[in-house]
């Protein structure tokens, strides 16, 4: 069950939840090490509301820009707003319009949940009047350990003590970096139920997920960064249709000692006897040209499955590197 949450109002600004211009951050030479540049002139829009998702191999620049939306790392140039606020020069407006869910469990061992909650909100500011320490440990399950020392927590209670820090200041825009990483079938659902929740009543979310089948079922949005660059920006359905590569598989009703030339122009694959692969782009030949050219081989078809790109697809066309480079740290 998902407790509501009293909902914040919005601004009256129309701008984006998170507004990027030409990011760039350069960290100097040290130890030896050239300097590197960890984002080179990243511009990016979150619409409102989004659920966003922002992917890339480690050391793409991911981590980096989220520590520069949260104030944890001074960016080189370009300019960055968090709904409507510079983070440079409206900085305390800008950080208390976001929640920062980390990827690291960096939890006060000796304090509880409800501890936590409350020195959290008080760092924010927010009136003790104001605060909604039991409502939010009721949304995400964690009442009954509220007065437990948060070191006795499972990693996947940790995980959703997490969640609840971010929320304490009640901020228009989240973001989960890795949220679910290492974490349990169960809880995982858990979480994606409370945080659809919070973005079906308007909090914009921004996530970044090794697990790219939830970005895909989860995100109306995606941007991919390789190399501190954008690479790929787009709603998730257009960007799937990008790869323009579908998986047509046919079981025939015959054995086949190889494919017939009748399908030569299709270049099949016989996987086995009976089990033709037709690899195509939907954009040039449909599912009905190729039946039709079963037919026209005289071919009876048992069964048949098609398999579309998904997101991975995608995401390792656009970010694989050669053999002989390594990850940038």
């Amino acid at each position: 069950m998902i407790t509501a949450i009293a909902e914040r109002p919005l601004s009256s600004s129309l701008a984006p939840a998170v507004d990027i211009e030409g990011l760039t951050k350069i960290y100097p030479a040290r130890g030896g090490q050239p300097a590197k540049r960890a984002l080179d002139e990243v511009t990016l829009s979150i619409p409102r509301g989004a659920f966003f998702g922002l992917l890339g191999p480690n050391g793409a620049g991911k981590s980096t820009l989220i520590n520069i939306l949260a104030g944890l790392v001074v960016k080189t140039s370009g300019t960055a707003r968090v709904w409507g606020y510079d983070i440079v020069s409206a900085e305390r407006d800008a950080r208390s319009s976001i929640g920062v869910v980390p990827q690291e469990l960096n939890l006060d061992p000796f304090f509880t949940p409800r501890e936590l909650l409350e020195v959290q909100a008080g760092l924010y500011g927010v009136p003790k009047a104001e605060r909604r320490t039991d409502e939010i440990l009721a949304a995400l399950g964690l009442t009954d350990k509220a007065h437990a020392y948060a070191r006795t927590l499972s990693g996947g209670m940790r995980r959703r003590l997490l969640v609840a820090k971010a929320m304490v200041h009640n901020p228009p825009v989240l973001v989960l970096d890795e949220p679910t990483a290492g974490v349990d079938i169960e809880l995982r659902r858990q979480l994606w139920a409370y945080v659809k929740e919070l973005n079906r009543r308007g909090t914009t979310v921004l996530l970044t997920t090794h697990y790219l089948e939830e970005a895909e079922a989860l995100c109306d949005r995606i941007a991919i960064i390789d190399h501190g660059k954008l690479v790929a920006h787009d709603h998730t359905r257009a960007l799937l249709r990008r790869l323009d590569s579908k998986v047509l598989t046919v079981t025939t009703d015959r054995d086949l000692a190889a494919a017939p030339p009748e399908l030569a122009e299709f270049a099949p694959e016989l996987k086995d006897r009976r089990l033709l692969t037709f690899r195509y782009k939907p954009s040039r030949t449909s599912v009905g040209t190729i039946l039709a050219g079963l037919q026209a081989a005289g071919l009876g078809v048992a069964d048949l499955s098609t398999e579309e790109a998904d997101l991975e697809d995608i995401f390792l066309q656009l970010t694989r590197r050669p053999s002989n480079e390594t990850p940038a740290r």
